[in-house]
């Protein structure tokens, strides 16, 4: 039998919603900032309700990125966020469940020595190797490519063991109804591995779109062309534009738009996300 405890539940939900309006406060200034002229964002206070600027804020953001016209388009921008991002999460999914997959099912020499080189590298981020990669990609003719964008970051330790651990959970005895029924490895992965894996998939394709589409230092790096810019380092350039004031209106409406990919597809793969990440058997 539960016992209720009233004033604990109070408690709980005070604290929660305490939570929920911290977190959700920032997101309030950006959407009220987005909305006013650039002179009003210059005055105190600060305003905290919507002013009447959104669709021009709007157009002038997504369109034309401001008075700022050395920069590209917003909407440029946020392609090459995404393109990035894509070619990341998909990219590291791919090699990661293919990796798990040769570790977990085909017995080679020196196979655990080969998935333990791979967690190694969890110690050897990008920024650790920055240099040489960036002469590699400078050598390989990849500066200012989507290429050299991902290349680099494709490779994940983090996946590779997440996958080996959902494989190990799936039983033996369907590898071995496989070989009776006549299948070979490639149709054993296809047919059982990847829809057994579809939550597990989905939970690090959330994760590692999200680590695409906030990557700053490397593509600040890799990119010298403006129509190469990517969403974050856009909001970091007007921040620091040179002998001129930050057009705070514009700055809002550029982290707003930023914000919408990563929200919609956290939204639209939520419950695949849950499903991923607390599952523990198959």
């Amino acid at each position: 039998m539960i016992e209720k405890r009233p004033l604990l539940t109070v408690l709980t939900h005070i604290f929660l919603i305490l939570g929920v309006l911290m977190v959700a406060l920032p997101i309030w200034i950006t959407f009220v900032g987005s909305t006013h002229e650039a002179e009003r964002m210059l005055q105190k206070p600060i305003p905290m309700w919507p002013g009447d600027q959104f669709l021009n804020n709007f157009n002038s953001t997504f369109f034309g990125a401001g008075s700022h016209g050395d920069s590209a388009p917003v909407w440029r921008m946020m392609l090459n966020s995404l393109v990035v991002a894509l070619m990341i999460a998909g990219g590291k999914i791919a090699i990661s469940i293919i990796s798990a997959f040769a570790i977990v099912y085909f017995k080679f020499p020196f196979r655990m020595g080969f998935f333990w080189m791979i967690f190694i590298t969890l110690m050897l981020p990008v920024e650790v190797r920055i240099l040489p990669t960036f002469e590699v990609v400078a050598n390989l003719g990849m500066i200012d490519s989507y290429w050299g964008l991902t290349i680099p970051l494709i490779a994940s330790a983090t996946a590779t063991f997440m996958f080996r651990q959902v494989f190990l959970t799936i039983p033996d005895e369907m590898l071995e109804s496989a070989r009776i029924d006549g299948a070979g490895p490639m149709r054993f992965f296809w047919d059982i591995l990847l829809p057994l894996s579809r939550t597990n998939i989905a939970a690090m394709f959330v994760i590692l779109f999200i680590y695409g589409w906030n990557q700053y230092l490397w593509p600040l790096l890799i990119t010298t062309d403006s129509d190469m810019t990517t969403i974050v380092m856009s909001i970091k350039q007007m921040l620091e534009s040179a002998e001129q004031t930050p057009e705070w209106n514009i700055i809002m409406m550029t982290a707003l738009l930023a914000m919408i990919p990563p929200i919609f597809v956290v939204v639209a793969m939520q419950k695949l996300f849950v499903q991923g990440l607390t599952e523990t058997d198959k």
